[in-house]
């Protein structure tokens, strides 16, 4: 037996599919990397056009990002920008994730609408102001 608030729940996903991919929706229900690190190597702060703030914090070991962690006050596009950018980053080479741009994570997001997309160029601006504070 399903719950009022699963019902609910699954009404808002179903409208939410109608405009948002289903790896949008999961990184915005399950990001990955939120929260502040305690012992980065860079952060990166910028505020965007929209009024939304994000942070993105590197930890860094032989020109490799090792970790990436965000926060962010912003919607659930800012939230699934900045997750999936912390994803893409990892791993990478400082040169390689220096050029995850807007296109990058809105790909790999599977798209965003053209009202949200600035999220993910604000996703991708603090990422890169991450790695110039190193």
């Amino acid at each position: 037996m399903t719950s009022r608030f699963d019902d609910l729940q699954e009404l808002v996903l179903k409208d939410a599919r109608k405009e948002y991919s289903e790896t949008t929706i999961d990184f915005f229900m399950n990001p990955r990397n939120q929260g502040p690190m305690e012992d980065a190597d860079g952060l990166g702060t910028v505020s965007g056009t929209c009024g939304d703030t994000m942070n993105i914090w590197i930890k860094v070991k032989d020109g490799v990002i090792e970790k990436a962690t965000f926060t962010t006050n912003g919607c659930g596009t800012s939230i699934a920008s900045a997750s999936m950018a912390t994803v893409l980053a990892t791993g990478k080479t400082l040169e390689k994730a220096s050029m995850i741009g807007q296109n990058e994570v809105l790909s790999a997001l599977g798209g965003l609408p053209l009202e949200s997309e600035h999220c993910a160029a604000l996703a991708s601006r603090t990422l890169r102001a991450a790695i110039g504070d190193l």
